[in-house]
């Protein structure tokens, strides 16, 4: 990955609380994981941005090198990986999905 990209990807999850890369957008999700991820962060009513990995390969390649998770969507919550759809989807479940997100007091 470059130095360039590599800026790019921090600086998208520095700048937001909770930050999203996924394949198309919230409101057109392009994979079934991607929507479920979606489905799951609007349940829980996070506020929340995103990256579409399908405008931009090298954001897509690099954000798998980055995590060193080999999959999208993937989730980050404070500057921290959380995971894919199987881990939000979990997550989700427990109720430890909306906990991670609520607003900070």
């Amino acid at each position: 990955m470059s130095e360039q990209t590599k800026q790019r990807i921090e600086e998208m999850i520095q700048n937001n609380r909770i930050f999203l890369f996924m394949k198309g957008s919230k409101l057109m999700p392009m994979c079934g994981f991607s929507g479920a991820t979606v489905q799951c962060l609007e349940e829980v009513g996070a506020t929340y941005e995103t990256f579409n990995v399908l405008e931009d390969m090298e954001v897509r390649e690099g954000i798998k090198e980055y995590s060193n998770w080999p999959t999208i969507p993937q989730l980050y919550v404070d500057q921290q990986f959380i995971g894919g759809c199987d881990i939000i989807r979990e997550m989700f479940a427990t109720g430890d999905l909306a906990e991670l997100v609520k607003p900070k007091s």
